[in-house]
């Protein structure tokens, strides 16, 4: 009964990280569930179940209120769907602490570029790539950011908004969106390979659509700059968390 609270308790607040800052959730997902001693298999397999949930309600919701811009968000998408496959064959031959030395360095990555890209504004023109670069850059993020339990958009908001100047929100959502593709995909080949706990999966995904409401609704009440800021504050706390799982835990 108590497993069940923390569960619900943790897919609530997970979703509303995922709502707000437009990605999966395993970002903070993985790391905490390694904190309650779950392995980083199971942790990225449970992890992975989240995201589909929330990534699917949440790009619904932005859909609606007429944020997201799907087209060319479906090329890096369907080219995350195919990295998000092909990640479940690296999985059962890497180690945990690559996996883990991966992942931090992803999110250093993402810091770096969030913090000197340029001042966030909606009238600025976003960039594009032609489609076929689009989708491979989809399989690499699908590839990597799958295999170590995160959506992808870790990896896609800091190139949207520090490489193409999309605005932060605007990068926010469609980080979002990309996360169905990987995470349904991720999905697929880790249920044809049972890795993954259905049960933990099925209640904190559950969970996370009533967070994912919340989380898009306070993005939609913060100011672009602010929403950043917010943005780096998460990366920061997000390396602190495995770093001290890595070399104090």
């Amino acid at each position: 009964m108590i497993e069940l609270v923390v569960l619900l308790m943790i897919g609530v607040s997970i979703g509303a990280l995922s709502g707000f800052f437009g990605i999966g959730g395993g970002t903070v997902l993985v790391p905490l569930l390694l904190l309650m001693g779950l392995e980083m298999k199971v942790a990225v397999g449970i992890s992975i179940m989240q995201m589909m949930f929330s990534s699917i309600f949440g790009s619904y919701l932005n859909y609606r209120k007429g944020t997201l811009q799907v087209s060319d968000g479906i090329f890096v998408g369907f080219g995350g769907f195919v990295g998000g496959y092909l990640s479940a064959y690296l999985t059962a031959s890497i180690s945990d602490n690559i996996l883990q030395y991966t992942f931090i360095s992803f999110v250093l990555f993402a810091l770096y570029r969030l913090i000197i890209a340029p001042e966030p504004h909606d009238e600025v023109v976003c960039k594009t790539l032609p489609k076929w670069l689009l989708f491979i850059i989809g399989v690499g993020i699908g590839i990597i950011a799958i295999s170590i339990g995160v959506g992808g958009a870790i990896i896609l908001i800091p190139i949207l908004s520090g490489f193409l100047h999309y605005p932060i929100k605007k990068a926010v959502d469609a980080g979002l969106f990309f996360v169905v593709f990987s995470s349904v995909s991720g999905f697929i080949g880790r249920v044809i390979h049972d890795e993954i706990d259905l049960h933990r999966g099925l209640i904190i995904g559950s969970a996370s659509l009533v967070g994912v409401y919340i989380g898009i609704w306070l993005k939609d009440k913060t100011h672009a700059k602010n929403h950043r800021l917010f943005i780096v504050g998460m990366y920061l706390f997000i390396l602190g968390i495995m770093a001290y799982k890595m070399f104090l835990g």
